[in-house]
Formats: C-alpha cells, sequence, structure tokens
C-alpha cells in the first residue's frame, strides 16, 4: 500500500520539485489565487475554498516571503492546504519563467471535439461554445456534468482529455492520468507548471501562465481577483511534449 510519501501524487510533486531555487520575494494568499514570486517569475495555485478539509489559518503567517522556493516546496507534505498551495505555487515561479520557450496559445485550443471520446476535468468558460459534444467531469457537478468517479469508466475510453491543473493542489492529477493511458492530454489552467517532468507521467502538452507584469499581479491576487483580472498581467503559455 502507498503511503503519502511514496503515493503516485507525491512522487509527481518531487519531480516538478527537484531543482526549484531562489528565494521568494513575495508570497500571497489571496482569496482565488495564492501567489509565489521568485527571481525570474511568478507562479499561482487556486487557493482552496474555506470549509474545505484541512482549512485552517495559516502556522508561520507572515513568514513565508524571503524563504527558499525550495524550501517552500517541501510544504506540499503539509497538513494544511493553504500551506500545499503555496507550495504549487513556489513550484510554479521556478518553472513558470518570463524567459521560456514556449507558444503563446490557450491549450484548450489543441482538443477536438469527438464527442464521448473527448472529456474535459473541470468546468471551463464557454466549453458549450468550444467543445460542445465533449464530456465534462467535475468535483462539484452541476448539470450535464459528471461526478469525479465517473471518470473510472468515461477516461479509459477516450482519445482527448483536458484537465484542470487545479488537480494538482487537491491531488487527483496522477490518478486521472493512470486512467487514461493512450489519450493525448493536456493540462489547463494558470496552476499548471511548464515542467518537462510532467511529460513523463503522461501529459502531453502543459498550457498555463507566465506573469508580465508581476507588480500588478500582487495587486490582483491580493484583492481577490479572478482568472479574467489576471490575463491583464501575462499571457497564455504552452509546451508540448516533443516525442
Amino acid at each position: 500500500m502507498n503511503t503519502p510519501e511514496t503515493s503516485p501524487h507525491m512522487s509527481l510533486l518531487d519531480s516538478l520539485a527537484h531543482n526549484a531555487s531562489g528565494t521568494a520575494k513575495t508570497v500571497i494568499v489571496g482569496l482565488n489565487w495564492t501567489l509565489v514570486c521568485g527571481p525570474n517569475g511568478a507562479g499561482l495555485a487556486h487557493t482552496p475554498a474555506r470549509g474545505t478539509a484541512g482549512c485552517h489559518s495559516l502556522p508561520d503567517p507572515g513568514e513565508y516571503n524571503g524563504k527558499d522556493l525550495h524550501a517552500l516546496a517541501t510544504l506540499r507534505d503539509s497538513s494544511n492546504i493553504f500551506e500545499q498551495a503555496i507550495a504549487l505555487a513556489a513550484i510554479n515561479a521556478h518553472h513558470n519563467r518570463l524567459d521560456g520557450v514556449s507558444d503563446d496559445i490557450n491549450g484548450l485550443d489543441l482538443i477536438d471535439d469527438r464527442g464521448a471520446k473527448t472529456a474535459i476535468i473541470g468546468r471551463f468558460p464557454s466549453l458549450e461554445t468550444k467543445l460542445p459534444g465533449a464530456l465534462v467531469i467535475e468535483r462539484e457537478p452541476g448539470p450535464n456534468d459528471y461526478p469525479e468517479d465517473a471518470a473510472a469508466y468515461i477516461l479509459p475510453k477516450c482519445e482527448q482529455v483536458a484537465i484542470t491543473a487545479s488537480t494538482l493542489v487537491n491531488g487527483s492529477l496522477a490518478g486521472f492520468l493512470a486512467l487514461a493511458p493512450n489519450a493525448f492530454i493536456v493540462l489547463v489552467g494558470p496552476s499548471a507548471p511548464l515542467a518537462t517532468p510532467l511529460f513523463d507521467y503522461g501529459v502531453d502538452a502543459i498550457s498555463g501562465f507566465v506573469a508580465t507584469d508581476i507588480p500588478r499581479l500582487e495587486r490582483v491576487v491580493a484583492q481577490g481577483g479572478s482568472v479574467r483580472a489576471m490575463k491583464q498581467c501575462g499571457r497564455n503559455a504552452t509546451i508540448r511534449n516533443p516525442r
């Protein structure tokens, strides 16, 4: 039986955190997003909603700024889910560099609508227009969505899968990847790390966010901004598995 330290989820995060380095200049836990700014870029993670299991006040408020990104990344082992979000944001601050090489496209544009053979994990905006025939799997399903446990019989039949990067915070990404070993998989969202180790786990393309106006992004996150507000602070960035 896997322990938390050796689970597929923790193994994946360990791979992403391996080379993280540099000092965190800013750490903000906002209403919607958590932000860590490092020496070469900024990283985001979705802030867990109040009332979520493990949602307690941070143990060291005011003490996260100035820590090494690698030290912050070790908080992925924390029992506090806000610290887990800080860990992912620190990992992203290392990988989502302003000087990185990427395509300025939306990752959902890489997914074809193949009806029931296309699945979207997470309710993205405008899905009804972009991919009207795709099956949508949601942790909190709305009308016409499938619950998360439906992934066990939907994903093995799929040819195309888009997965919200929020699955990195809630620990479900590794399980979804294992269910769709033969599908073309895109990890999508502002909290997606532009990290090539994800290709070793079955991800074919990663579509994340690179901040180009970090001071403005800090203000937006601190003041409860949404994805729409953050778009003015950076750009889409997509990398693909070269295989």
